[in-house]
């Protein structure tokens, strides 16, 4: 049994824990340790996720399975064009994929999204990242690719869409 809610600034250190998780197992088949040893730090320090939920940059939801979280997805309209919403990140325990908790995150961002009036969901996701095959079947699109640098490091990620 599972239910979700909104993450409170109380919720940054369980974010920062499935995150640690799951980027391992998820980036460590296709980044050197030094490059997510790197990201971890940069986008998953306690100032930056407290910051993005204390100013409202992005919302986060918490996924919690008979109690625990166990998945998160951060969303926000988009800076560039507030039309768009964008799924910032979408994690699940290593333990848990399989079960469809990817899936009801992101159908509940979709809903949000909707919700908002909006009707375009985008998403980045690294190109040599196995969870492309996953949005696919979400029915997201590529759309583009995208080269982002973020320190001495690189994400070389395709930018992927779905109509709602």
């Amino acid at each position: 049994m599972y239910t979700i809610r909104t993450a409170t600034i109380n919720d940054v250190e369980t974010i920062r824990q499935i995150a640690d998780q799951t980027w391992w197992a998820t980036y460590g088949p296709i980044l050197e340790r030094e490059q997510i040893v790197f990201m971890l730090g940069e986008i998953y320090s306690e100032d930056k996720v407290r910051s993005q939920i204390e100013n409202n940059l992005q919302t986060y939801l918490l996924l919690l399975e008979d109690g625990p979280p166990v998945a998160f997805a951060a969303y926000s309209p988009r800076e560039e064009n507030a039309d768009i919403y964008k799924l910032h990140k979408l994690y699940c325990l290593p333990v848990t994929q399989g079960k469809g908790y990817g899936k009801i995150l992101i159908n509940e961002v979709a809903q949000k999204t909707t919700d908002a009036g909006k009707h375009i969901l985008e998403l980045n996701v690294n190109r040599y990242n196995n969870a492309k095959t996953f949005y696919e079947k979400m029915g997201f699109t590529i759309a583009y690719e995208e080269d982002i640098s973020i320190g001495k490091y690189w994400m070389n990620d395709y930018v992927m869409r779905k109509e709602l």
